[in-house]
């Protein structure tokens, strides 16, 4: 083992850390740990070593057939083209956050986690040009491609968050929105994504393995901050809980299984066609991918993101039935 690979944390190394569900739900990381030192070992010279360019190893391919037209190929420009926007938006939207941060920890957190977004981005629109798409009209097309579901779906999700962290410059609400509504519905749709992808595409499944590994970063830590700030200040408690039940409630409102079921038929008509390459293949344990429906997929990520939400709540020394609904997988 190199100096290098010693310097890493378990839950960064690329071949130690745990699967995004059990990580998110299980380890307890907060901001002093998770500095800009901690982010330049273990994530740029760690998760990110022989990876940095395109999120994932160079030996792991894109295979000739996603290249090709065809529903699986068109399924994945639509989710890594709506990841790719998402993460954008999320990039933008933690600037205020290193902001309004009270400490140098939750600053340099969130300096890190707005870099880490961005590189998500970057690495889910180049994967396009991978499969295929002009490099030279990438951002217009993405930008046509994805309208409608940024103006229906992420557009009152931004308005919401700004509301909270530009306009009110409430930094603890502003966490409890990313942490257990953004995170906590988009995280789900990191490991089903990873978890479709793995038996049909070595790179797809390594770009999602990487942003996963990032996202339980993301997730304890902003958990610990929040759990600190309502122990320090527990006058703040309904305001926190307010904040959480409305981003719930605008997720139940928005039409993302609309925009999620669409693709999902792509890749089940897709999956049938490559049938041979999956074989028995287990999405989650006991259920072979090829056995799956596009609503049962769905159904699970939106039951990972209710067991999520309620481990994250419970941490933070709030009910989890204080979340009043299910938030839905994106």
């Amino acid at each position: 083992m190199d100096d290098t690979a010693a310097t890493v944390a378990r839950e960064a190394d690329w071949d130690t850390a745990p699967g995004l569900l059990d990580g998110a739900m299980q380890l307890t990381l907060g901001p002093e740990e998770c500095d800009l030192a901690y982010w330049i070992t273990s994530v740029a010279q760690g998760t990110l070593r022989d990876r940095g360019v395109t999120g994932h190893h160079v030996d792991a391919k894109v295979p000739d057939f996603l290249k090709e037209p065809g529903p699986l190929r068109e399924a994945l420009i639509l989710e890594f083209g709506y990841r790719g926007v998402s993460e954008e938006i999320a990039t933008r939207l933690l600037a205020p956050y290193v902001e309004l941060a009270p400490g140098i920890p939750e600053m340099e957190f969130y300096a890190t986690q707005l870099l880490d977004e961005a590189r998500h981005a970057r690495v889910f629109r180049n994967h396009l040009v991978e499969l295929g798409m002009p490099a030279d009209t990438l951002l217009r097309d993405v930008e046509e491609l994805s309208a409608d579901y940024r103006r229906r779906v992420l557009q009152p999700v931004e308005d919401f968050t700004l509301d909270i962290v530009r306009d009110r410059k409430d930094f603890a609400g502003g966490v409890a929105v990313f942490a257990i509504v953004i995170e906590g519905v988009l995280a789900p749709a990191a490991e089903l994504s990873e978890r479709k992808w793995s038996p049909l595409s070595p790179a797809t499944s390594e770009i999602s393995r990487g942003t996963s590994i990032d996202e339980i970063r993301h997730l304890t830590v902003a958990s610990t901050i929040l759990k600190d700030h309502l122990a320090a200040h527990p006058e703040s408690r309904d305001r926190i809980v307010e904040v959480i039940q409305a981003g719930v409630r605008l997720w139940d409102e928005v039409p993302d299984r609309e925009f999620v079921i669409h693709r999902e038929k792509l890749f089940q008509e897709g999956m049938a066609a490559h049938a041979d390459r999956i074989g028995d293949y287990e999405i989650w344990p006991g259920v072979r991918m090829l056995d799956t429906t596009p609503d049962q997929r769905y159904d699970m990520a939106e039951r990972w993101t209710e067991q999520m939400a309620e481990v994250r709540m419970a941490y933070m020394g709030l009910p989890p039935e204080l979340l009043g609904g299910a938030a839905s997988a994106t």
